[in-house]
């Protein structure tokens, strides 16, 4: 359900066509909400026949002429209603540590990569999350939209400076048992 509630959240930050929704998802709320370029354009159709965004009529009459889109008071109020329901926490779900179990009886064949790509792509992550946070967030800018906006942000930095921290454990534990690994599972570690 909250594909269309990021939508709205987007629309009411900025107007825009559904290119622009997917430029804007890749570089800002698809960090914590990924949706694919089919995925926003089939919610817009959806949010404008619910009647809570109405496509702007376009500036010039042209072939593929983007359409732009604007919230209207019911998909704020629907979005204002969302933000304010209780919600419980989902339930975590990660293959990456269910592999580590699971190696505990069959071997670690190939995972000590897989850890050490990982640790690559979330301290390339959060390299990228603080670029943002230093470029859009200097000290002074302080208004409530801005502190919940990198309020998101921090949220981010933090999830990937766990990550980071974890898997070098996790790597450290791996170069520690290592030698314990060969027996479990009756394989060869990886």
């Amino acid at each position: 359900m909250s594909l269309p509630h990021a939508i709205l959240t987007a629309l009411l930050e900025k107007p825009s066509s559904g290119l622009e929704l997917t430029r804007r998802f890749d570089k800002s709320i698809g960090y914590f909400w990924s949706a694919t370029h089919q995925q926003i354009y089939r919610e817009l159709g959806r949010l404008e026949a619910a009647g809570l965004i109405r496509g702007l009529p376009a500036k010039e009459r042209a072939r593929g002429q983007k359409k732009d889109y604007e919230v209207l008071s019911a998909g704020r109020a629907e979005l204002a209603r969302w933000t304010a329901a209780s919600q419980d926490p989902k339930p975590y779900r990660d293959a990456l540590l269910l592999r580590l179990r699971a190696a505990a009886v069959v071997g670690t064949a190939g995972l000590r990569a897989d850890l050490e790509r990982h640790l690559e792509l979330h301290e390339r992550q959060l390299a990228e999350y603080r670029e943002i946070e230093e470029r859009d967030f200097p000290p002074g800018k302080d208004s409530p939209e801005d502190r919940l906006r990198h309020l998101v942000l921090r949220g981010g930095v933090d999830l990937e400076t766990f990550w980071t921290q974890w898997l070098r454990y996790a790597l450290d534990e791996f170069t520690e048992l290592h030698g314990e690994q060969t027996e479990l599972g009756g394989q060869n570690p990886g």
